[in-house]
């Protein structure tokens, strides 16, 4: 039986950048998919691929769950005492309330995650399509933050805003969406403050991002073997842990702040945007390069595989 074909070879230095980048955007609402995607493409390095991304992306969902360790708690037992009283929304235990907004809400992404797979890394991860998203999700965050009222702490969330949110999720299969850049926009929309749509995000993207990465990651170990390349697979996946945990603690702390506004984002994902269009019609990077996984049966016993993956229900 031949041996399963390795993965695409990443140096140390390299690794250790897109680490920083996939922990710096990972929650930021600018989209870390487009980013891991225009990174290696303006450098004209290898795209990465999906076990790259399914490896790095350990680093994230270690540090969203150490981050939330304490809440976590909270909602698993409210989850808990809710099905033992038979209510699964007690209006007066907002633990399990929660709890269950954080399940149900990730079912959508997961759904549709799996039934448009075939188009997540191929069709979708066109720059033309990522730099097309960044500039409209952009906008539609500016009119969020001009008409919401952000007079609902999370604590008062009811069920049907909850769910929207769950359902925003959906836009971010697409590279450039961004998950967190979705959720938080609904979030403003169906009436929350700025703190509470970041913190109902991530808490979002706790199942979201870690139902995803063990899905890649199984791939990934079933259809592959690491070899040498663990090593800085594993460090871009330290560095992304390290630096994406800073950067919640950051961002909470920054949205928590009634005069500071997503407007910094809005402007950056307008200017990327611009920027990679711009980029694709002079001809300085290929709007497709990347965008199409290798045929393993094609390539032999021995070829590199990147295999085809949902690799944008996280965030991105």
């Amino acid at each position: 039986m031949p041996p399963p074909p390795t993965v695409p070879d990443v140096s140390v230095l390299h690794a250790l950048i897109l680490g920083i980048v996939q922990g710096a955007t990972e929650f930021l609402p600018v989209s870390s998919t487009a980013h891991m995607r225009i990174l290696p493409a303006l450098l004209h390095w290898e795209d990465p691929g999906a076990a790259f991304s399914a490896v790095v992306q350990l680093g994230p969902i270690a540090a969203i769950i150490a981050y939330f360790r304490h809440d976590l708690a909270k909602y698993i037992a409210g989850v808990f005492r809710s099905l033992k009283a038979g209510k699964l929304f007690p209006e007066d235990d907002t633990d399990a309330r929660l709890g269950w907004y954080t399940i149900l809400g990730t079912i959508p992404l997961a759904v549709a995650g799996l039934l448009l797979e075939k188009h997540v890394d191929t069709t979708f991860r066109s720059l033309n399509i990522i730099g097309v998203c960044l500039i409209v999700l952009a906008l539609v965050l500016l009119v969020a933050e001009r008409i919401s009222k952000r007079n609902t702490p999370l604590e008062r969330l009811a069920f049907g805003p909850a769910m929207a949110v769950g359902f925003a999720q959906v836009l971010a299969l697409v590279p450039g969406a961004s998950r967190s850049g979705c959720t938080i926009t609904t979030g403003l929309l169906v009436g929350l403050d700025r703190e509470s749509a970041a913190r109902f995000s991530f808490l979002l993207s706790i199942p979201a991002i870690t139902l995803a990465g063990l899905y890649k990651l199984y791939k990934v170990v079933h259809h592959t073997h690491l070899g040498h390349a663990a090593v800085p697979y594993l460090l871009g996946a330290i560095v992304a842990g390290v630096v994406a945990y800073v950067v919640v603690r950051w961002l909470l702390g920054y949205l928590g702040e009634e005069n500071h506004t997503t407007t910094p984002f809005i402007l950056y994902r307008i200017m990327l945007g611009i920027a990679i269009l711009v980029l694709v019609q002079i001809g300085y990077v290929d709007a497709n390069a990347g965008a199409k996984p290798l045929e393993p049966a094609a390539q032999g016993a021995s070829a590199r595989l990147d295999i085809p993956m949902p690799t944008h229900l996280a965030s991105r």
